[in-house]
């Protein structure tokens, strides 16, 4: 018989429709955000990577489901997948993830996979960035005043407004992740994103928790 779910912190609106949860364990204290539909014209709501399975989580879910309801859970690398299959019982909300990585989720109801692109909805993107993990991706949104990236665990804050590629003791392919960063940059349009959500974890950017001027970070990277 399995636990029940801690009480946790609620998640933290950043901007109008954006959502930060709290670190947690199950994702090495990587960060999780929820994308309102109205925020991109969508009919679902977008959870980027699993929060940590806690009461106040559930709760905040279960109420953005009932308001608008189910939504999609994207998982931007196989560290991000926290508990998935729980979330996805707990919810009903379908799951997408990277081909090289839906192994990991046997037995996850409406679990389906996407190869080196894919158009979820109108002006929102994904794209197969390996390195991180094998089948690390990034999400672009670009809907109406919307342009942000969720890049993922590809970019990581090493300072305040600061992202970069990081190589630590997890990583799966050094030079595939470099690759992964400049063909992030050709496919983005130019002048694209406003700001960027780092799936890692945010404390190196003391306080902030988006990183404005994306396009001029990801511009800076390749110098």
């Amino acid at each position: 018989m399995s636990q029940p779910p801690e009480s946790g912190r609620p998640p933290q609106l950043v901007r109008p429709g954006l959502w930060l949860f709290a670190p947690s364990r199950d994702s090495q204290g990587g960060s999780s955000w929820l994308l309102e539909a109205g925020a991109y014209g969508g009919t679902g709501d977008l959870l980027v990577d699993a929060p940590g399975f806690t009461e106040a989580n559930l709760a905040m879910l279960r109420q953005r489901t009932a308001q608008v309801g189910p939504g999609t859970l994207v998982l931007t690398s196989r560290e991000g997948h926290g508990r998935c299959r729980r979330l996805q019982e707990a919810l009903g909300w379908s799951v997408l993830v990277q081909e090289q990585e839906a192994y990991l989720l046997p037995g996850v109801q409406g679990c389906t996979s996407f190869g080196h692109e894919h158009l979820l909805a109108p002006g929102v993107r994904l794209l197969w960035t390996p390195g991180p993990t094998p089948g690390a991706c990034v999400l672009h949104v670009r809907a109406g005043e919307l342009d942000g990236l969720f890049c993922g665990r590809l970019l990581v804050p090493t300072g305040p407004g600061v992202l970069a590629p990081l190589r630590t003791a997890r990583t799966f392919h050094w030079p595939r992740q470099l690759t992964s960063v400049a063909r992030l940059r050709a496919w983005l349009p130019a002048g694209s994103p406003d700001w960027i959500a780092s799936g890692a974890g945010l404390g190196a950017l003391r306080g902030d928790k988006l990183v404005r001027g994306g396009a001029v970070l990801l511009a800076q990277l390749d110098r």
